[in-house]
């Protein structure tokens, strides 16, 4: 067991709104944890603020999810994808005269 000498500090960052879950966009507590955050012990405190991680990176995901598909019509290829069969251009107007080797 450890000993705690501090009480646990409120994730609070003062966005204090509620999404249509009724969790904070701030801190990402819900209604009730807010309203009992006073009277939660350490331990359950604790407990608290890992949900509230847990539901950060669960609507982070959610959010790059929705930018993926705003971005298909320009998707970047993926690694995994077979290798595309574009010829390069074989233009003779291309003067290399520039590089040195």
């Amino acid at each position: 067991m450890q000993l705690e000498f501090f009480d646990v500090p409120s994730p609070c960052v003062g966005i204090c709104q509620s999404d249509d879950k009724g969790q904070c966009l701030g801190c990402f507590r819900t209604r009730e944890e807010r309203q009992n955050w006073i009277n939660l012990a350490s331990t359950e405190k604790q407990k608290v603020i890992k949900r509230c991680i847990q539901r950060k990176k669960r609507k982070d995901g959610k959010i790059k999810v929705k930018e993926i598909e705003q971005n298909v019509e320009n998707p970047q290829p993926s690694l995994l994808d077979p290798p595309s069969k574009n010829k390069l251009s074989t233009s003779k107007d291309m003067d290399f005269g520039d590089f040195e080797l």
